[in-house]
């Protein structure tokens, strides 16, 4: 299972060079050993909303165009590319599995990524959380265990690039509201200016995932940053 990434879109705006190394050249890395120690499959975590990037009407299917619209999004189509040169080449299984925004415990709360750990932090520490632009933008969220389950089922079968997620969107003003009430907040949020890269609407369609992996999303967003919360709390306590 290859899971390791240069992850932010920022940073890939500010050095594609450096994104398209980690990125690129790291998957084709561990695909090249793969061959080498004569696996029989590759599970690479690909990046839905960055690859499809703004898809008219989420969700997106995995037949989407791939419109990505920073550096991250590019070097994560690359890979999804070279995944194909890979099965049809070397006869390797490699389904790549396009993740929707992931969140959950450990995530760390303290980078540019992964907002429901950003605010969770922030707030548990009675500090004002930042939303960057205003905060109408959507994304799809998808619990860290549901993320799992998706990959212990790709060690055994599924192909081609398969779509992770809930299918539903929750814009950053949603998350805000409903990590607030979970860590009892009642501090509002600053605004900051939108972040470059960004995407206004994303969220996949993850039925191509019950066909391929037997998968769907079983965690509420509710109930997943609960379990957020829970956790972060008693780190801190």
């Amino acid at each position: 299972m290859h899971l390791a990434a240069q992850a932010s879109v920022a940073v890939s705006v500010r050095d594609p060079l450096l994104d398209a190394e980690v990125n690129i050249v790291g998957t084709l890395n561990v695909l090249e050993a793969a061959v080498a120690g004569g696996a029989r499959r590759a599970v690479l975590a690909a990046s839905g909303g960055a690859m499809y990037g703004e898809y008219p009407k989420p969700p997106a299917p995995e037949s989407a165009p791939r419109r990505p619209q920073s550096p991250y999004g590019i070097s994560k189509s690359v890979g999804e590319l070279y995944a194909g040169f890979y099965e049809r080449h070397h006869g390797l299984a490699v389904p790549s599995m396009a993740l929707a925004n992931v969140y959950g415990p450990r995530q760390d709360p303290f980078g540019e990524g992964g907002v429901v750990a950003i605010f969770t932090g922030r707030m548990l520490a009675d500090e004002q959380a930042t939303i960057f632009g205003d905060g109408t933008d959507t994304r799809d969220y998808v619990y860290v265990e549901d993320v799992v389950d998706g990959f212990s089922r790709a060690l055994t079968c599924g192909t081609g690039v398969i779509n992770i997620g809930t299918g539903s969107e929750t814009s950053t003003n949603e998350v805000h509201e409903v990590v607030a009430a979970a860590t009892g907040c009642t501090r509002t949020p600053r605004h900051g200016p939108p972040r470059a890269g960004d995407l206004r609407r994303s969220a996949v369609d993850w039925r191509r995932a019950r066909t391929e992996l037997g998968w769907e999303p079983f965690t509420s967003l509710p109930e997943g940053i609960a379990l957020t919360v829970d956790w972060f709390r008693a780190r801190h306590s």
